[in-house]
């Protein structure tokens, strides 16, 4: 049974645009390819409410999508080992 879950990732705007761009398509193919993508937002880049890794701006997407219990966890893993992602948050929506 799917879950709804809501996903916030903010990218370090010095990797560059073309990298910026790079890793939204990323995260954006793993959730059409692994879950549902409801929708897939970009906030742009905007300034943090507080210093994360000495950076002050951050490049902000929200994405909506639907998936099994499990995939969450894995979109976790990948956040985390992947260059240039400096914070993000997975949320369960029907909880």
């Amino acid at each position: 049974m799917a879950n709804r879950y809501e996903t916030i990732f903010i990218i370090n705007p010095e990797v560059g645009e073309d990298n910026v761009k790079a890793l939204v398509e990323k995260f954006k193919n793993l959730l059409e390819t692994s879950a549902q993508l409801e929708n897939i937002d970009e906030w742009g880049k905007r300034k943090l409410a507080y210093p994360i890794n000495d950076k002050m701006d951050g490049y902000y997407v929200l994405a909506n999508f639907s998936s099994d219990p499990n995939f969450p966890q894995e979109l976790e893993r990948i956040y985390k080992i992947t260059e240039g992602i400096i914070k993000y948050l997975v949320i369960n929506k029907d909880k």
